[in-house]
């Protein structure tokens, strides 16, 4: 299937509607919203594409806290915010004075004073929404162990882009019930896919995050199926995602999740029962022989690289609308 180009005939979109808003759930956006959201990532990447500056964050900082290590990440942010016009800043979280006790309010109150907006990527979600809450800019989140909100968009992006539509793709998630699992769920929700997540027992999704995405999608007019099946999610999917068995912070778990993991590889045996146009997604790192094979993440059905370009664009549009 030749990607659509979904860019032809947008309108210009308005920027100020969000401008000064936090980011630090898909969710704190509808479905229209998202839907504007995605609009603005793909018109900006179509001005890229053919040269055209698209610059409205001339004189902009953004001042990036990183207490996680990151490729896509830091890059996706830095030379987004680049590109926009503006500049990024890298503050390694080790670095700051947070890293010797500072409260986290004083640190918001203080580069409140000195940049546009704040990305930051860290552990704990209750450290964001604190640092939202002093903040007088805005705050993104470029991940916490709940939400992985940017990876979200950027997924929703790479798959209207080869499918043409979100509403009524048929997207199957297979692995852990983690932070990407639980934004790529609330975004597919609200945006009114049919999401099928197979997880094993005692892996779920969060409980609340399950219940939220039951109403997104009852509204929206999507469907959510949670299973322990694999085979029962990937049937007949159009998109197939999987994410890491570990994540981040849970290495100490590393040998008992191997073992609760291997029957939830995604695997040529797993995906034969997905549609014949299939895509695979993963957001990637990946450690192929472990949450997916190599003959899947580097076969002609995988679009990871795109997902992962995505970033880029997507971040672009949330930096653009907020900032």
């Amino acid at each position: 299937m030749q990607p659509v180009k979904i860019l032809e005939h947008l309108p210009s979109l308005p920027l100020s509607k969000h401008k000064g808003k936090d980011l630090l759930r898909i969710d704190e956006f509808d479905g229209q919203e998202l839907l504007e959201l995605l609009q603005l990532a793909a018109h900006i990447k179509q001005m890229q594409k053919h040269g055209q500056p698209f610059q409205p964050l001339q004189g902009k900082t953004l001042g990036m806290i990183f207490d996680k290590s990151s490729t896509r990440t830091r890059v996706s942010f830095e030379v987004g915010m680049y590109q926009l016009g503006g500049m990024a800043m890298f503050l390694s979280g080790k670095d700051l004075q947070l890293g010797r006790g500072e409260p986290i309010s004083d640190t918001a109150k203080v580069l409140s004073r000195y940049v546009d907006a704040v990305m930051i990527r860290t552990y704990s979600h209750a450290c964001v929404e604190e640092l939202a809450q002093h903040a007088s800019i805005p705050v993104i989140n470029g991940l916490t162990d709940l939400y992985h909100p940017c990876q979200a968009l950027a997924d929703m992006l790479t798959i209207w882009e080869q499918k043409g539509k979100l509403a009524g793709v048929k997207l199957a998630y297979v692995g852990d019930g983690n932070n990407v699992a639980n934004s790529l769920v609330l975004a597919a929700t609200l945006l009114g896919m049919d999401v099928r997540v197979a997880t094993p027992v005692g892996y779920e999704l969060e409980k609340s995050i399950a219940e939220k995405a039951k109403a997104y999608a009852q509204k929206s007019g999507g469907k959510l199926l949670l299973t322990h099946d694999p085979v029962e999610a990937v049937t007949g999917a159009d998109a197939v995602y999987t994410d890491v068995w570990t994540s981040m912070g849970f290495e100490h778990e590393n040998e008992v999740r191997m073992q609760a993991f291997a029957a939830y590889q995604v695997n040529e045996l797993l995906v034969a029962h997905a549609d014949r146009e299939y895509m695979f997604l993963h957001c990637l790192p990946a450690h192929r022989g472990e949450e997916v094979t190599a003959g899947v993440i580097d076969g002609p059905r995988s679009f990871v690289f795109d997902q992962a370009e995505n970033r880029l664009h997507a971040q672009k549009a949330i930096l653009a609308a907020l900032v």
